[in-house]
């Protein structure tokens, strides 16, 4: 897993995002404000970047935003800016690497943090990219028992849309896309290689489906889920 250190803009959040996973963003609270105001002075737009770390579940942000976040989160670009007239904005990003937190700086108008860039790990000599490929297929298939059953519960199509072919990128996707707890969707960001990846990824959705069928009336999908804010 290769590494290269760089400083950027930091927003936590009550969410995870992935890698190739787009995400709307209201902003609203002055920091985030200033964050949006910094990344508009950067005329190339695919350099308008920041890191997205989620906050631990059960833990409320501090007054600098900075208190019990996740070391591993993502970086995002801001791809599209909505202005309000009271100075808020509607902004969409776009996850582009995942990274390692390894220190915040709580002292300017925005928060900031030294980070270590990722990129997921060669496969091992347990896991060939046939391997892999074999996994995604598992994972495709243990994905389409899942949205049949959460969709038969719910009365409707639940889950529908395109997913992406790359074994990473679809790992990344179905995270996004499930129905899964933050604890979740974090332990499968800090998964360094998509053969990994996905193994886990159809455990939790196995476990899901246990749970639906355990509780039909109150499927776990829709229990103890955690919200989350922009700001």
């Amino acid at each position: 897993m290769s590494r290269v250190r760089d400083r950027l803009p930091m927003f936590p959040l009550n969410t995870v995002l992935f890698p190739g996973v787009r995400l709307p963003l209201h902003v609203f609270e002055d920091r985030y404000r200033a964050l949006v105001h910094h990344l508009l002075t950067i005329n190339d737009k695919a350099t308008r970047l920041f890191g997205i770390v989620a906050i631990r579940e059960g833990y409320e942000v501090g007054a600098h935003g900075a208190q019990s976040v996740h070391r591993f989160g993502c970086v995002a670009q801001m791809t599209s800016v909505a202005p309000y007239p009271d100075g808020r904005f509607d902004i969409e990003v776009l996850g582009r690497q995942r990274m390692r937190l390894e220190s915040m700086d709580t002292s300017g108008p925005f928060l900031t943090g030294e980070v270590d860039l990722l990129e997921d790990s060669e496969e091992s000599e347990r896991a060939t990219p046939a391997d892999t490929d074999r996994e995604a297929a598992k994972a495709l298939g243990t994905f389409h028992a899942y949205r049949q059953q959460l969709s038969g519960l719910r009365g409707e199509t639940s889950l529908d849309g395109d997913l992406p072919t790359d074994p990473a990128y679809l790992s990344y996707s179905l995270a996004a896309t499930c129905l899964l707890t933050l604890r979740e969707r974090q332990a499968l960001l800090e998964v360094s290689s998509a053969h990994e990846r996905l193994i886990l990824l159809r455990h939790s959705l196995r476990e899901e489906m246990r749970a639906m069928t355990a509780v039909p009336s109150l499927p776990a999908t829709e229990v103890a889920r955690t919200g989350w804010s922009p700001n």
